[in-house]
């Protein structure tokens, strides 16, 4: 279960839901000095070379989405292949999420009191800085732009990113699966300290999850 889904499900247990008939419209753009094969779930995948952008309509009653960049791709004409960082099971369409390291930008749309519930989370590591932004409303913006990746814990390198600790040591420590408690760790303040905005362990929503009312826009921009 991703982060952002531990937290809305709790606020479901107690709420009503609301949908809307319109669709909210994603701006995909990598602004990386390199290409990146955007990936999105819902909505698959594609190729952005430097400056090219992806625009997604994307259903107002999606929940437990994710939208990542893979790197260091290469994909036959029938789209399939392997990316080093970020590969969801050999296919340029992802149909499913994708393989650490890889930086989430993670939505529930039309949640509680009819609002959509954003983050940005590194529960499954880092490969490339990210914002993720709304585009229309008033509601704040969130980035996670540090050098993770360059000054990556040596027990988390990885080729072409940094792990996070749940991923390498599997422990409940890290990874959060037991109903006991369970608090920042040596390995998610390195990610915090870096990128504030961001889930750096699975209970870190206070500082890391974001709303903006339903029906709003959104951009995310691989290196912004």
């Amino acid at each position: 279960m991703s982060s952002l889904s531990i937290f809305i499900s709790l606020s479901l247990a107690f709420s009503l839901l609301f949908s809307s008939s319109n669709a909210s419209t994603f701006e995909i753009r990598n602004n990386c000095p390199y290409t990146v094969w955007a990936a999105s779930v819902p909505g698959g995948g594609r190729r952005l070379d430097q400056g090219q952008a992806w625009t997604l309509n994307v259903n107002a009653s999606t929940r437990q989405a994710r939208i990542w960049a893979r790197t260091n791709c290469k994909f036959d004409g029938n789209g399939r292949g392997q990316c080093q960082t970020g590969d969801c099971g050999g296919l340029l369409e992802c149909q499913g999420y994708g393989q650490p390291p890889n930086t989430l930008a993670e939505y529930a749309f039309n949640q509680f009191n009819n609002m959509d519930f954003f983050d940005i989370s590194l529960l499954d590591g880092f490969n490339v800085p990210m914002e993720f932004s709304p585009t229309s409303g008033h509601c704040k913006g969130i980035r996670c732009t540090g050098d993770i990746n360059g000054q990556c814990p040596n027990e988390l390198k990885t080729p072409g990113g940094c792990n996070n600790p749940c991923t390498v040591f599997k422990t409940d420590e890290y990874c959060c699966n037991s109903a006991g408690k369970c608090g920042p760790t040596f390995f998610s303040k390195f990610f915090k300290d870096r990128c504030p905005d961001a889930y750096s362990y699975p209970k870190d929503d206070p500082t890391s999850t974001f709303t903006c009312p339903g029906g709003t826009n959104y951009r995310v921009v691989f290196c912004p």
